[in-house]
């Protein structure tokens, strides 16, 4: 605690001098383009060092996505000028400025590999790192506490911005309507789900895009989250073998497999992971009107795979084509026990068993060719991408006790989705400053969605639902000494059918502008502000509309709402980061302006009183508010410190089963990472997660909190690493909440959390890293318009 009070002193103190005018007593200005001298690609993240004759640091900077940098206020001297670049040799020059020749521009600075460093060059980083860009946070995964677990889902609610509920639905700043995206591309398989089907191991970084440019799909009230997984470029034969076993109320296996062979003008690459077995879930509902407790049993029984390859090809030092393929593939089945127990009449219970084998496949294929123009930066790039879901589901519902008005039956689900995307994206410098760029896109929807039941209270049925885009954006950017900006639009064409059954249950087709604006402030070398604004939509999903029967039990019923309209968002968005002497420090605010909110609501059921319906209404318009900081700070040698903060405010109105409402609700989230360096090899480690209580349109949410620790132990000269973790130590992980809408209900949940992980990791292969600087679709930065 002593500790973490000297943090937040030093941030005030900190945050408070980023704020005074600075002294201009400096005149040089030196600015320059780094390329690796083979492939002719712009390097990011080189660093520029200016040194004294006699060594003594004086300025720098970094190059951008770009490969360009810019340093300023430069004193008159003679000194040495310095790129440095893990993996190149470095380049050196000796450099003068003085008032009559007080601007130096490098032109183009080619960087050669070094061969000999590049055979230490690390695959897969040991610790999380957390990078702030103009418009997105980029978490880099490692291989420490925070992002141990056998899938993405048990990882996503350790990461700042982010929370993760008992049935695996995310979170962005306190709101569920966030867009979901696998190496930049979006899958149709729901959030939830997508997220306990991918391998933690397979996954390289996770980009948090709180307020996107116009060039991103609009879509996603809280922004995107891209998850980036594995793709290796080295020389030769390379690879990464991952493996773990997580100990609970059953026992859970994961593993992935990245390789990769570059030779010549062609690399291949391929990513094979899995996660595999039971995972428990449960929770009690008590209604006071009746005083009767509901509890709910599920166990789900599981097998997922997750196979990618690609090869890229590169025609000449312009031209580029890459070609790659993921497939996720879900089977298994759960098992379900609903009861209802009433204090006062035993004769009323109701026991329902639910038995579902289902089995899910996401196919995706993506075609991208690149022309890089001489003039550096200036592209033009045309993509393709093809996703297709197929899923079956086959659910047995049995009912025992008071079976007066329950009778057993049968469902057999099948849906088809297709998802087809077409983007081009052109990008021209018009000069080391200004840049614009220019894009186009289509995408096209396509569900088919079958219902078939013995239930005789129910009706057979066949649901399509249909969608189509079209788009064009525009983006307009400057850069000056200190300062930059962006100016964007996006105007998409958008255009929705709904049939069930034969009949057209929905309709809709409008036509609507994106507006977007960024401005950037460097206060120092260390210290930069952003602000941004940008409007966004949020249009239902396909579970969100479509009228057929999700799930039941003997009190709810899971429906949604054809008739659901989207809803828009404006956003307005400041950013503060500060590099420390031992540390770095993030602080963000946001604003928003939410047009016709989806919430999700309870209704009576008007054929049974004592059954509710849970679906989707759009509520009135809305606003929020947030406050999120974060920083690492480095006490001691051997003690890291990560920490976040969050806290939430957000005022809803709207309509619940004819009742006017309206509700002003705050969250706090904390979070706090330590880790300890024992040894060169031995790392140990504590997470500490505190959620506040929270309340929207009908319930109220409890305090939540847990503890995680670990260990990390690294072999075989850091080619191996092995890992435990204890996560929930203290078993708090529980979802607790109280409701009088429509009814006074008080209840929790909780999950197989209380768990030991034992992860292993390896890597193999002798080639050496080409450096090349990826596809901007496989780094941590997305180019293209139509890519989201």
């Amino acid at each position: 605690m002593k500790q973490l009070i000297i943090l937040i002193c030093l941030i005030s103190f900190n945050l408070g001098n980023a704020f005074q005018a600075p002294i201009e007593i400096n005149i040089g200005h030196i600015s320059g383009v780094i390329v690796d001298k083979e492939l002719q690609e712009p390097l990011p993240y080189v660093t520029i060092v200016i040194n004294d004759l006699s060594g003594k640091l004086i300025s720098g900077n970094i190059t951008q996505e770009n490969g360009s940098f810019d340093v300023q206020d430069v004193p008159a001297g003679n000194y040495i000028f310095q790129a440095q670049f893990i993996g190149y040799k470095t380049f050196t020059k000796e450099i003068e400025i003085s008032k009559s020749q007080p601007e130096l521009q490098f032109g183009t600075i080619e960087l050669e590999a070094d061969i000999s460093q590049l055979e230490d060059v690390m695959v897969i980083a040991e610790r999380s790192s957390i990078e702030q860009k103009i418009d997105r946070k980029v978490i880099n995964v490692g291989k420490d506490l925070t992002t141990s677990g056998a899938t993405a889902s048990d990882i996503m609610g350790n990461m700042p911005t982010l929370t993760v509920d008992q049935d695996g639905n995310i979170s962005m700043r306190g709101n569920s309507n966030v867009r979901i995206l696998i190496d930049g591309k979006p899958t149709n398989i729901p959030a939830a789900q997508l997220l306990k089907q991918i391998p933690s191991t397979s996954i390289k970084s996770v980009e948090l895009i709180t307020n996107p440019s116009a060039k991103y799909n609009p879509e996603g009230m809280s922004g995107i989250i891209n998850i980036i997984l594995y793709k290796n470029s080295n020389l030769g034969f390379n690879g990464n073998l991952n493996t773990g076993v997580t100990f609970g109320r059953d026992i859970r296996t994961n593993g992935s497999l990245d390789m990769n062979y570059r030779t010549g003008k062609f690399n291949f690459y391929g990513n094979l992971g899995g996660n595999f077995g039971k995972r428990q879930n449960g929770g009690r509902i008590y209604t006071y009107e009746d005083q009767s407790l509901q509890t709910i049993k599920v166990l789900d029984d599981r097998e997922n795979y997750l196979y990618k390859a690609g090869v890229d090809f590169y025609l000449d030092d312009h031209n580029t084509m890459s070609f790659y393929t993921n497939q996720n593939k879900s089977i298994g089945d759960m098992k379900g026990d609903f009861d209802i127990v009433y204090e006062i009449d035993a004769n009323r219970n109701i026991y329902q068993d639910l038995l579902v084998d289902g089995d899910i496949l996401s196919s995706s294929y993506n075609f991208d060719y690149k022309r890089n123009f001489k003039k550096e930066g200036h592209s033009l790039e045309l993509e393709t991408d093809y996703n297709r879901v197929t899923s079956t589901e086959l659910a047995q519902t049995l009912f025992t006790g008071n079976t007066l008005n329950y009778t057993n039956f049968k469902d057999d689900v099948s849906a088809n989705v297709d998802n087809t995307t077409i983007n081009l994206d052109y990008i021209n410098p018009l000069n080391s400053k200004t840049k614009l760029e220019l894009g186009a896109e289509a995408r096209i929807r396509n569900s088919e969605n079958t219902y078939f039941t013995t239930n005789a209270n129910l009706s057979d049925a066949l649901y399509n639902y249909d969608n189509s885009i079209y788009s064009l954006y525009a983006t307009y950017g400057q850069t000056f000494k200190k300062w930059s900006y962006q100016l964007g639009t996006r105007l998409e064409q958008y255009n929705v059918d709904a049939i069930l059954n034969g009949t057209k249950v929905y309709k809709d087709d409008y036509l609507t502008l994106y507006p977007t604006a960024f401005v950037s402030y460097q206060l120092s070398e260390k210290k930069s502000m952003q602000m941004s604004y940008g409007r966004r939509v949020d249009r239902p999903g396909l579970n969100q509309v479509s009228p057929v029967r999700e799930f039941s039990t003997p009190r709810i019923t899971g429906l949604g709402n054809p008739e659901l309209d989207p809803q828009f968002t404006n956003s307005l968005e400041f950013n503060y980061s500060q590099n420390l002497e031992n540390g770095n420090f993030t602080g963000g605010a946001f604003y928003r302006i939410i047009n016709n909110e989806i919430n999700q609501t309870l209704l009576d059921d008007p054929l049974d009183p004592s059954r509710q319906i849970l679906t989707f209404i759009n509520g009135d318009n809305n606003t929020s508010f947030g406050v999120e900081l974060s920083g690492s700070y480095k006490p001691l040698k051997w003690w890291n410190i990560n920490s976040s903060v969050e806290l939430y405010n957000q005022n809803s109105k709207g309509i619940i089963d004819g009742q006017n409402l309206e509700v002003n609700n705050t969250a706090f989230n904390f979070r706090i990472n330590n880790s300890f360096t024992v040894t060169k090899n031995l790392t140990l480690q504590a997470f500490g997660y505190y959620r506040g209580p929270s309340k929207d349109y009908q319930f109220k949410g409890k305090e939540m909190y847990f503890i995680n620790a670990g260990a990390r132990y690294n072999f075989l000269k850091d080619k191996a690493t092995l890992s435990l973790n204890f996560n929930d130590i203290f078993k708090t992980q529980k979802f607790g909440f109280d409701t009088d809408v429509p009814f006074k209900q008080s209840g929790s949940f909780s999950g197989d959390t209380r768990t030991v992980f034992v992860g292993f990791s390896y890597k193999f292969g002798g080639g050496k890293s080409a450096a090349l600087k990826r596809k901007s679709r496989d780094d941590n930065e997305t180019s293209g318009g139509g890519l989201f």
